[in-house]
């Protein structure tokens, strides 16, 4: 009998985008898949993944401050968990890690947490971080594995104390699809394009993008500074709705609204910019680096990891719109040669180190390290794994 491993995520957009190419390798390894987020509608992903069972969060709000839903969906978890009995759980995303690996420790069934990255609570101090860190220092004390997507986070979690080193590795991102991303023809114009591809969230750095964006109105006349993403009125980061108007006003950015492929896009930028305060390791980045793209990004956690100074991009301070606009001049200044060697690189390092089948294969070893210890009754619960 083939065993169930649960997935559990924070939302059915997260399995459709980051999560699909894990549960057909799953499968294709012989267990079953059992998906735990609610629905939204990127619910469709099921017309494409048979034996896949999903079932829905009712307590799951990613931005409800009152307890008593976090202590709701921590109940509704153990149920689902004691119900099920799956034989291993992977949990994405911050409740899910948190609360799903308490539930998880109280069923009695390993589990591993992925920290794809620290959210607004880690970047801006005060009460709400205290909170954060004494959770996680609590849900991760007897976790099965904590996967982190940089090499600078899972440090942080150990320095801290909210993870021990025997339990935690680096697994570097969701992965991309290399061939769905590829290198395009670019098309012929008479603009330079610098794409920003992301939530606008200030804690992704879009306000030092539009002041850079207004510097390369003077300094790079033919550059033009495009924006594509969604506007999270939710998020405590979020962009307001009247700032984005008179950006737009200004005329130094042009707006496209979120879309479902960013593809398009891509295929015509000349370089993507991404100032972001911190990442887990950025999916726009790496689709951008396998359709052969310059990069510009920050020199902090998540981001250093894409670029390699001067060879596929430069770096830049976070929170630095003047540093933001020399780099990206100094980018738009090369010759044609010296860009397409960047985007070539970009396209080989994405290759060598974040394509989503070396991810998948991680993961997959993963579960086969953490089930085989445990029929051979090796400890599931902290320590060394097999």
């Amino acid at each position: 009998m083939s065993k169930t491993i649960a997935l559990v995520a924070n939302s059915t957009w997260n399995i459709y985008n980051f999560r699909q190419p894990l549960i057909k390798q799953l499968k294709a390894a012989g267990f079953r898949v059992l998906v735990i987020a609610p629905v939204d509608e990127y619910i469709h992903y099921l017309n494409d993944s048979y034996f896949t069972r999903h079932i829905p969060l009712r307590f799951l709000a990613a931005q409800r401050k009152n307890p008593l839903w976090d202590l709701l969906l921590l109940w509704e978890l153990f149920r689902i968990y004691r119900r099920e009995r799956p034989a291993l759980i992977l949990h994405f995303t911050i409740k899910p890690n948190i609360f799903g690996s308490l539930a998880a420790r109280l069923a009695g069934i390993p589990s591993v947490a992925t920290v794809t990255g620290l959210g607004y609570s880690f970047i801006h101090k005060g009460l709400l971080a205290h909170l954060a860190r004494a959770l996680y220092r609590l849900a991760f004390r007897q976790v099965t594995k904590a996967a982190f997507h940089n090499s600078e986070d899972r440090q942080l979690f150990l320095a801290g104390g909210l993870v021990q080193e025997a339990q935690s590795l680096v697994i570097p991102g969701s992965g991309v699809n290399t061939n769905h991303f590829r290198p395009l023809p670019q098309p012929h114009n008479d603009k330079f394009i610098f794409l920003f591809i992301g939530r606008l969230l200030y804690d992704k750095g879009i306000r030092e993008f539009v002041a850079a964006a207004r510097q390369l109105r003077r300094l790079a006349p033919r550059a033009e500074c495009w924006v594509v993403g969604q506007l999270n009125a939710e998020n405590p980061s979020a962009v307001s709705q009247q700032e984005l108007l008179q950006w737009l006003e200004e005329h130094h950015i042009r707006y496209f609204g979120a879309t479902h492929d960013v593809r398009p896009f891509l295929k015509q930028a000349d370089a993507l910019v991404l100032p972001s305060y911190r990442e887990g390791l950025p999916r726009a980045i790496l689709e951008a680096m396998s359709m052969g793209k310059p990069i510009i990004t920050t020199d902090v956690p998540g981001c250093q990891e894409t670029v390699e100074e001067g060879r596929n991009g430069f770096l830049v301070p976070a929170q630095d719109g003047l540093a933001l606009a020399e780099a990206m001049v100094r980018l738009y200044q090369l010759d044609n040669e010296s860009l397409q060697a960047m985007g070539d690189y970009s396209r080989e390092k994405v290759l060598r180190e974040f394509d989503e089948k070396l991810i998948v294969a991680a993961y997959l070893k993963l579960c086969r390290e953490i089930l085989e210890g445990r029929s051979e009754g090796k400890p599931v619960h902290g320590g060394v794994i097999g």
